[in-house]
């Protein structure tokens, strides 16, 4: 079975932590209040109303010095996807990584590590979307260019055998990267066990603009 440990993020983490570089202020914003300031900024975002908070020159020139975002977003990169704008947040907010498939490569896993316990984000959002072409590519198979596959083998691995539609395969990806950050990756499971953080997945909807939490 594959390790999801992480050694060197892990090496990388303990390090920051040991040498007093670990943000603290994360640590005063729960999970649920993280998930109600993004859950309300998606209404905004979605009714056309948005506030577009923390986005002037002070706010900008003050987390220069420091950054403490409240959610990590683990995302596709497709480019009709922005949750700065989907969920109508600000320069700081959040701590987005991206890839195609929203995946739990080492990497991606490795960033989510950093931006939980050493930055204090205390949400982090597995944000899968619909007609993604990233999962679509990993349900048909068949011999892709360059290193593409690379992108589509995990999201291969999670899918079931049985046939599917696209939108169960993107629900179905999702899930596993939650369960993947909830259950498999030691740092993050124990924060999860801890009660330090959350991992909620969730769906975007591109044409409505809302975003679908999932149970």
């Amino acid at each position: 079975m594959k390790s999801y440990k992480t050694p060197c993020a892990l090496a990388a983490v303990s390090m920051l932590l040991l040498t007093g570089f670990a943000d603290e202020s994360g640590k005063g914003v729960s999970p649920d209040a993280a998930l109600k300031v993004i859950s309300d900024g998606n209404k905004r975002f979605v009714a056309g109303t948005p506030e577009r908070p923390n986005q002037s020159p002070a706010h900008r020139a003050k987390v220069a010095l420091k950054q403490t975002p409240h959610t990590v977003v683990v995302t596709c990169s497709d480019s009709r996807l922005s949750p700065e704008l989907i969920f109508d947040q600000g320069i700081g907010d959040l701590f987005v990584v991206r890839t195609a498939g929203n995946t739990a490569d080492p990497e991606n896993l490795g960033s989510v590590e950093y931006a939980t316990a050493v930055l204090g984000a205390r949400l982090v959002v597995v944000l899968g979307h619909d007609k993604c072409g990233a999962v679509d590519a990993a349900m048909k198979g068949g011999k892709l260019p360059g290193n593409i596959p690379a992108a589509v083998k995990p999201i291969q691995r999670a899918l079931p055998k049985t046939k599917i539609s696209l939108d169960e395969g993107i629900a179905i990806n999702v899930k596993a990267v939650e369960k993947v950050l909830s259950t498999k990756n030691k740092m993050t499971a124990d924060m999860v066990k801890s009660g330090q953080i959350t991992v909620k997945g969730a769906i975007y909807d591109m044409a409505s603009g809302t975003v679908r939490f999932l149970d």
